[in-house]
């Protein structure tokens, strides 16, 4: 099959990609995060999909768009359910890219990851095919969660410590970071 592979980022590519291509797929990759904050941390990310997809000879398409004003605009004051359209407006223009291309199916690489909302990407994708006429390739890649870290480890692969918006950066380092500012306010 001819598939158009939505990527988050290169580490969560690894055992997707690795899976379709024992499959004997056709797979091009497809660069898509308008969510991602700040700009900085989009474009490392970007970068890491490129090589990583040069490396494996993926053909790619990448879209470096944006989106934070988009974005912010969605989730405000829905801090708390931003997850599906988040995965919605990517697994959409995936969809309707694959459809206008002659794509058989598409897929994402948010499907790997044990962190995000599983039943969401799926709802996210099965609507995007209804919507576009295109078949969503489905795949649970969470059981390669740990091949998939061991092998962007091995290739000295940038991974990042959060999921991607300004929301779950905060959730990322509060924790980390309140500990600190908890141990300085001791000692001033």
């Amino acid at each position: 099959m001819r598939i158009l592979l939505h990527q988050c980022c290169g580490p969560c590519s690894v055992f997707p990609v690795k899976e379709l291509k024992n499959g004997g797929h056709d797979i091009t990759a497809y660069f898509f995060n308008p969510n991602i904050h700040p700009l900085t941390e989009l474009f490392a990310r970007f970068e890491q999909a490129v090589l990583f997809n040069r490396a494996e000879k993926l053909k790619m398409i990448m879209d470096d768009t944006y989106g934070l004003i988009d974005f912010a605009r969605t989730a405000a004051f829905h801090e708390n359910s931003r997850c599906l359209p988040c995965y919605s407006v990517r697994v959409d223009r995936a969809a309707e890219l694959a459809a206008k291309n002659g794509f058989d199916c598409f897929s994402t690489t948010l499907l790997y990851s044990r962190y995000q909302k599983h039943e969401l990407i799926i709802e996210a994708c099965e609507a995007a095919a209804e919507k576009h006429g295109i078949k969503f390739h489905y795949e649970d890649w969470r059981c390669g969660w740990q091949y998939g870290i061991d092998e962007s480890k091995r290739l000295e692969m940038y991974r990042q410590k959060y999921c991607g918006c300004i929301y779950s950066e905060q959730e990322a380092y509060q924790t980390r970071l309140g500990k600190k500012f908890a141990a300085l306010k001791k000692e001033s």
